[in-house]
């Protein structure tokens, strides 16, 4: 095998839902100051009992029922979150044994925002090495512990959820390189810190950060690839604030591409964004398999990762 491709895809929110109109009777804000911020109009807000290994486990069964594949033939588990309470089990132990897998490696990786791109890239590398031969990805986040509600410049944003892939070995690779940095001297511009943690950002400098920088490097995304903006079939972007997916989008040259705005109903749910909004448009058929779709995430520490793949 000289690469990997995404098998299947599956994704889990919770039912319940936060609206603008419910959180302006928590905090000073309204629906249209909210919407022409960030675009967004509802969230999903997970249950007491509901937690960061419950909600992967769930967008990982959904994901694996559509792969064709058992539970035993599952040797990698990778979890991206950052909201993760629990140091040991982590998260992806705990997925492993919710799903009953035989005996996987099992880990979580905290790139914030951009977790899922960076752990699929650990995964397609594992099985390109023959480390692994099937792995289950999964970005999972419940953002709503650690936001503070008062702060009506950050709970506006969040919501909780999970999306999951199956990425198998292949003859004809369906990821292709990764591309992915940082800018650590900026990183304190996202912050998870305290105790307890609490979510913070310099919101500004986020959206010129994002705005001014990131078209480019997605192109180079592309470039790694082999291929054209204007040929992508889709654009899935971290879905941190309308009001930068639809710039970049358009700053990258994606012109034909369907490009993935699940912020409006989902709100910013981290890790899990980029596999959560693709499920969805998978599911919706928005995309056909065999298309190529960039993938790429951005934010906490000022990190960035992307890549293009094939939708399953």
């Amino acid at each position: 095998m000289t690469g990997s491709r995404i098998l299947a895809l599956g994704h889990y929110q919770p039912s319940g839902v936060l609206t603008n109109d419910e959180l302006a009777k928590i905090v000073e804000t309204d629906d249209a100051w909210i919407r022409s911020r960030v675009g967004i109009r509802t969230r999903h807000v997970a249950a007491p009992d509901e937690t960061v290994d419950s909600m992967a486990a769930a967008a990982a069964a959904k994901a694996l029922a559509g792969s064709g594949l058992a539970p035993h033939d599952i040797d990698l588990v990778l979890v991206a979150t950052c909201t993760a309470t629990d140091r040991s089990p982590n998260a992806a132990a705990r997925v492993a044994a919710k799903l009953e897998l035989s005996a996987p490696a099992t880990m979580d990786i905290n790139v914030v925002c951009s977790g899922f791109t960076h752990a699929l890239a650990v995964a397609d590398h594992a099985i390109r090495s023959g480390s692994a031969t099937n792995a289950l990805v999964i970005g999972s986040e419940k953002f709503t512990d650690v936001v503070d509600w008062t702060d009506r410049t950050t709970c506006v944003l969040v919501g909780d959820g999970a999306g999951a892939a199956v990425v198998t070995a292949a003859a004809e690779p369906g990821i292709g390189p990764v591309l992915w940095g940082s800018v650590p001297q900026m990183g304190g511009a996202v912050r998870i810190e305290g105790e307890p943690a609490r979510f913070a950002q310099e919101g500004q400098t986020v959206y010129r950060w994002a705005t001014t920088q990131l078209p480019a490097i997605a192109r180079q995304v592309c470039e790694r690839s082999g291929i054209q903006p204007a040929d992508l079939a889709g654009v899935v972007l971290h879905q941190a604030n309308l009001r930068i997916i639809e710039p970049v989008a358009e700053r990258l040259g994606a012109v034909n591409a369907v490009v993935a705005k699940d912020v409006v109903d989902s709100g910013n749910t981290s890790a899990a964004s980029v596999p959560l909004a693709l499920s969805k448009l998978v599911e919706r058929q928005e995309i056909a398999s065999g298309d190529p779709v960039l993938l790429f995430a951005f934010g906490g520490n000022l990190s960035y990762a992307g890549q293009v793949i094939r939708c399953p």
